[in-house]
């Protein structure tokens, strides 16, 4: 069964809108995972037709397939209207609006291909929005999607873990959990979609130390958007363990690393009259 998480959309919301500004000088891993699922995109026979990106965010992945698949409609979509504005500036040819990828706010059979980079981990649950896809997908058409999984920033989870029971403190991580692969495999079979690819891989980065891991993290938006977060923030002790544990049991010769699991599926929508 997949887990559903509790996911407040109203904090997300804010978080990714007011950093819509700064989010290109500080999202290189989602660039990266952008990079990835279009080298996957552009070996695919994407039908003609409408294609939608689902939480577009700046427009990064938009504007990439736009260069693959000239000459095709395109529906940039985020639930932050920060992250809208900033997409619908950078391709104004693209029709632009808000929207939670919860409930798609088109009709049946509208799309062609839908894609998604970098926002499927915010979703409560993946089986309900995948169903959402699968509903607005035309009979045959793809859905192309990468999001983080669950052994992402397990460096810091693992850190604040230490530091918690270090202080004897009951607490929630500060840190977001994420699906893992087989939540993903079944989210996609319960929507009714024919998986064609599912992968995982990880992205390494390196910083200085915690406080710029922080604060990078703080600059996308892509602060802990639990609806169970601990309210306030880690006390002074706790933040000083978790540093200190950080860098005892993950520096190396590069610095601090960081790691992202990056989680790539192809899906389709199988054609009228077949299952």
């Amino acid at each position: 069964m997949v887990p559903v998480k509790a996911i407040d959309s109203e904090r997300m919301r804010g978080n990714f809108s007011s950093h819509a500004g700064d989010y290109d000088r500080y999202a290189c891993v989602q660039k990266r995972v952008v990079d990835l699922l279009c080298s996957k995109v552009s070996a695919l026979e994407v039908k003609s037709g409408m294609i939608l990106d689902v939480g577009t965010g700046t427009g990064a992945l938009a504007t990439a397939i736009a260069s693959l698949v000239t000459e095709q409609p395109l529906v940039i979509m985020d639930i932050a209207h920060g992250m809208t504005h900033e997409a619908a500036q950078r391709m104004p040819g693209a029709f632009a609006c808000d929207g939670d990828a919860r409930f798609l706010p088109f009709g049946n059979q509208s799309f062609a291909t839908v894609v998604s980079s970098s926002v499927y981990q915010w979703v409560n649950c993946l089986p309900t929005a995948f169903t959402e896809v699968a509903r607005i997908l035309k009979p045959g058409g793809l859905f192309a999607m990468a999001l983080f999984g669950e052994k992402t920033l397990h460096e810091l989870r693992s850190s604040h873990r230490h530091a918690v029971a270090e202080n004897n403190q009951s607490r929630s991580s500060h840190v977001q959990s994420f699906p893992d692969v087989n939540d993903v495999s079944v989210a996609i079979e319960l929507a009714g979609l024919s998986c064609h690819d599912l992968c995982s891989t990880m992205d390494v980065e390196y910083h200085s130390d915690v406080p710029d891991l922080l604060r990078q993290l703080k600059q996308i938006g892509a602060s802990n958007a639990s609806a169970d977060r601990p309210r306030g923030l880690a006390s002074r002790q706790v933040m000083q363990s978790m540093m200190k544990e950080y860098e005892r049991s993950y520096r190396c010769e590069s610095g601090l690393p960081a790691s992202y699991e990056v989680i790539i599926s192809v899906a389709q929508k199988p054609e009228r009259g077949r299952v």
